[in-house]
């Protein structure tokens, strides 16, 4: 049996090289636990091994869940995590016919904790198995001496310099809502509490709350745009809360009334584990809870938030111009930042 199946692998090898194509040999369960060797390995080292079949060695020592695949921990860190080992992402209904399962092939994709991926949203599910599908081989392009040198399937090291780059492997960076999935599953039941008091923590020290002085040539440019652009959230707080905020020109902040931060208090304890994981991720990047509550109200949108957000830099990029690669990136991560963190939000709400 293992000399047929070892023949068999080999013609398949030799096929695929001629065409000139990508392969990956993805047997059946039954094949890879009774190979000899049956392992593909997805690139990573130590704990970051993925395998899509049962290791030899861990064989003989315990039985491996052939029907799932499950990420690496340093998935949630952002580093590439070895390379694309299925051939397809699709959907299907869970198992226990609650919710939706994202599957890799014939396997069921598992969170980093190893806790199946389970969505009750169906529209969510098809979004992050999207960024499942979209991890494939992209051409790098590489400055080597005098001529440009396109990469393609491979590792380069360039020595010299410290660099490493990539050209081929799942990378978790491209894969926000993936990520948001496995925090609200995973982290916000655990640490909620937690979660709440930091964001509220921060609160009185919101960026709408932050006024520039009016009295000063260089700040008074910034203080008109906050006038016209934060004063109807700050109406908008008023009239949803029932308490005025606290305008404040101290870096320190200042200290809002009690009743409008219990009213906050009581909007995050009354949402879901997906809606508060995806307000606490739109508060990390625009450093501020009333935004984000504003866009959960359906007050705000992407645009509309991204513009509060970056009000007084753009002020002084208007003024003294703008740096390339440094406010051009931070635009460009913010606006990833915020979207992937609403897009999560409004398909966690779909059926």
């Amino acid at each position: 049996m293992a000399a047929t199946l070892a023949g068999r692998r080999l013609l398949l090898q030799r096929s695929a090289a001629a065409a000139g194509g990508r392969w990956r040999l993805l047997g059946t369960a039954a094949e890879a636990s009774s190979s000899p060797g049956g392992r593909e390995e997805a690139g990573g080292g130590g704990g970051d091994e993925i395998y899509l079949k049962k290791p030899a060695a861990a064989a003989a020592v315990t039985t491996r869940d052939e029907t799932s695949v499950a990420m690496p921990m340093s998935f949630m860190t952002g580093s590439v995590v070895g390379k694309r080992f299925y051939r397809e992402a699709t959907v299907r209904r869970a198992d226990d016919g609650n919710g939706w399962s994202v599957m890799l092939d014939y396997r069921t994709l598992k969170s980093p904790a190893k806790r199946p991926l389970k969505l009750q949203s169906r529209t969510l599910a098809m979004a992050i198995a999207a960024e499942w599908e979209y991890q494939v081989m992209i051409p790098i392009f590489c400055l080597i001496g005098p001529r440009l040198v396109m990469l393609l399937n491979c590792s380069v090291r360039l020595l010299k310099f410290g660099w490493k780059m990539e050209a081929d492997g799942i990378r978790p960076f491209t894969m926000p809502l993936m990520k948001l999935a496995c925090t609200a599953l995973e982290r916000v039941p655990l640490t909620r509490k937690k979660i709440i008091d930091n964001l509220m923590k921060k609160f009185h020290q919101d960026l709408v709350f932050c006024r520039s002085p009016d009295d000063n040539e260089l700040t008074v440019g910034v203080y008109q745009r906050q006038k016209e652009k934060i004063d109807p959230i700050l109406d908008w707080v008023n009239t949803e809360f029932g308490f005025k905020p606290v305008v404040y020109t101290s870096f320190f902040g200042g200290k809002q009334d009690e009743g409008l931060a219990n009213a906050v208090e009581t909007v995050l304890k009354n949402t879901t584990d997906f809606e508060l994981a995806s307000i606490d991720a739109m508060a990390a990047a625009a450093h501020s809870l009333v935004i984000p509550l504003a866009i959960f109200r359906g007050k705000l949108g992407i645009e509309q938030a991204i513009e509060l957000i970056r009000l007084e830099e753009d002020h002084q990029v208007d003024r003294w111009g703008l740096v390339e690669g440094g406010h051009d990136v931070d635009i460009a991560d913010l606006k990833v930042q915020m979207s992937s963190a609403v897009v999560f939000l409004l398909l966690s709400w779909q059926l």
